[in-house]
């Protein structure tokens, strides 16, 4: 390992600054931010979420919970963070006009608007 170069040690450094400092040490996160940041499933929930709701993908709860491996979390562990995020006022939760069993997500105006904050602080050169 010694023959990496000083630009690619660099990059790793960087990578780890960024990634402690906007996501696990920075106290300036909005509320939901740091909810999602506080474990490895709820962290990969959150990007993987977000992510369906930019592409514009409808996701319904059993799309919701399998965004992520299931590796990650048990599926009660995987509801409960669901349910907790839409009683936090995260994500909204709406009924299927199709289906009236069926339940749609989606993040709220204010996780949107945090998550566009958080993405503005952690990335800095576009």
């Amino acid at each position: 390992m010694e023959n990496v170069s000083s630009r690619t040690k660099k990059k790793a450094l960087l990578l780890i600054d960024r990634v402690l400092s906007t996501a696990m040490v920075n106290t300036k996160n909005p509320d939901s931010i740091t909810f999602f940041f506080s474990d490895t499933y709820r962290f990969y929930f959150l990007m993987s979420f977000m992510l369906e709701h930019f592409n514009e993908n409808e996701i319904s709860q059993e799309y919701a919970i399998s965004l992520v491996p299931k590796k990650f979390a048990s599926r009660i562990k995987r509801l409960q963070v669901l349910k907790q995020a839409v009683q936090l006022g995260y994500i909204d939760e709406e009924t299927s006009k199709s289906d009236r069993r069926r339940r749609i997500y989606k993040p709220s105006e204010q996780m949107i608007s945090d998550f566009y904050e958080y993405a503005d602080n952690a990335v800095t050169d576009i």
